[in-house]
């Protein structure tokens, strides 16, 4: 160990003796390996806690757990980095990226994941038995924290949220207790996790249900943004009366550049429809003709493809970079929704977020799981969210939010600026049930970074 615990209110001897508890490595500020353990996706804040443990075994998390429990410091888990809310400045962080083996039972059609595991993983792993899982629109987002938040991705409306999938984790609560949690076993725990984020402990694996999708008709529309307009309406109608097995977003992009789209100029309005349809292609085609008919694409991707290639439909970036996302649900999109968001970020606005998103919801989406869960926003019609540079306030969501349910999906929060965000991401009465559980499971709020339930400065 080196010198640098010296600095530090831990004392050195619980630090060897945390070393010697783990698998993995322990690493304090200024140790060879420290900065680049924090690297993270999202470049819009970066952690600078007292000490990592680069975690190789739930043992490791078991350890790391006790001993922040036992020193009062807040405890904070990365795996990709991709939903970083509040750094960790002062507490431990448990980096758990490599853990990341993943099993798929072809016969049960049950996928086994752990902490640090990505979708892109999962995606390859069950595809080679003809399944899916309910992955995000990143293949590089992290397994364990986008399912936790709930999930919502290219099949939600046909088969609802990767949270309402799980059948069992293992979590490591706050009495350092490494807990298997199913329906029957810990029903409570089971109940607040799936939604709760990271606010009840550490998961170090999870079991979830994959579907049998092998193939998709989707991909993306690029049309100009003098085209947002009759777009949005066309595709707003269109929404009404498309099957579950429909699963669709509208973004407005302005990006420095477009996936397969020459001569665009950088920065200059573009929008995206993002289409995902698990029915014939035939289907696909006939029910997407209405919006390719709303005038000349600068780009059509949608075609017949492979579940592997669902990484196409939405293009998200795949190198770091720094960015609020923030969003509200929207209860409706009536007319004079349309024509606010067009002022405020359709083409002749001043926005400047590089994105701005309204996804569909409605479907599976708007139905309770076999099993209940945390994961609220079931009554919402679609979510409007939004990429921004860093430094740039919210110029879409607020004048947008008269037409919002009051409420906010947790999954599409990133930046310092959302780490309070969490009351806004449940109803009353399930934001009380996490309240009791929290004191029952958490009573020192020990797991209070992130979209904590209880901020630390509460």
């Amino acid at each position: 160990m080196t010198s640098s615990a010296q600095q530090y209110e831990v004392e050195n001897s619980a630090v060897d003796r945390l070393v010697g508890q783990v698998k993995g490595e322990v690493l304090l500020p200024g140790d060879p390996g420290y900065e680049a353990e924090l690297a993270g996706f999202n470049e819009i804040a970066r952690h600078r806690p007292r000490l990592i443990v680069a975690a190789v075994h739930p043992d490791d998390v078991v350890a790391a757990v006790r001993f922040a429990g036992e020193r009062g410091l807040a405890v904070g888990v990365q795996a990709t980095g991709h939903g970083i809310a509040a750094p960790d400045e002062h507490a431990l962080l448990i980096s758990t990226r490599r853990m990341n083996t993943v099993a798929v039972d072809p016969l049960t059609r049950i996928a086994r994941v752990e902490a640090g595991a990505q979708w892109h993983q999962v995606i390859a792993a069950a595809a080679y038995h003809h399944l899916a899982p309910l992955n995000g629109s990143s293949p590089l987002v992290g397994v364990v924290g986008y399912t936790l938040g709930g999930g919502l991705g290219p099949l939600g409306r046909q088969y609802g949220y990767a949270a309402d999938h799980v059948t069992r984790f293992r979590i490591v609560t706050a009495d350092g207790r490494h807990r298997t949690v199913t329906p029957e076993a810990d029903a409570d725990l089971f109940w607040a996790v799936r939604g709760g984020k990271g606010n009840f402990g550490v998961v170090t694996d999870l079991e979830f249900r994959l579907v049998p999708v092998r193939r998709l008709y989707g991909g993306g529309l690029y049309f100009p943004g003098e085209l947002a307009a009759p777009l949005l309406r066309t595709w707003r109608d269109w929404t009404r009366r498309v099957p579950e097995s429909m699963t669709s977003s509208v973004a407005l992009l302005r990006l420095p550049g477009l996936p397969g789209v020459a001569g665009h100029p950088a920065g200059r309005l573009a929008v995206h429809v993002r289409i995902a349809f698990t029915g014939p292609a035939e289907e696909g085609e006939r029910l997407v003709r209405p919006l390719r008919a709303v005038g000349a694409a600068l780009a059509d991707t949608v075609r017949e493809m492979p579940y592997t290639d669902v990484a196409d439909i939405h293009q998200d970036p795949t190198e770091p970079l720094p960015y609020h996302e923030r969003n509200i649900v929207l209860r409706d999109l009536d007319d004079a929704a349309l024509k606010r968001l067009l002022e405020v970020a359709g083409p002749d606005a001043d926005c400047t977020d590089p994105m701005v998103e309204v996804r569909q919801l409605g479907g599976a989406l708007s139905r309770p799981p076999a099993v209940p869960n945390a994961v609220g926003n079931r009554d919402g019609a679609f979510t409007l969210s939004t990429l921004s540079l860093p430094g740039s306030p919210d110029r879409v969501l607020a004048p947008l939010s008269g037409w919002g349910t009051g409420r906010r999906y947790v999954n599409f929060l990133a930046g310092p600026d959302t780490a309070d965000a969490a009351a806004d991401c449940y109803d009353e009465r399930t934001r009380a049930r996490l309240d009791r559980l929290k004191d029952h499971y958490d009573p020192d709020n020990l797991f209070r970074r992130g979209h904590a339930l209880r901020p630390e400065h509460d």
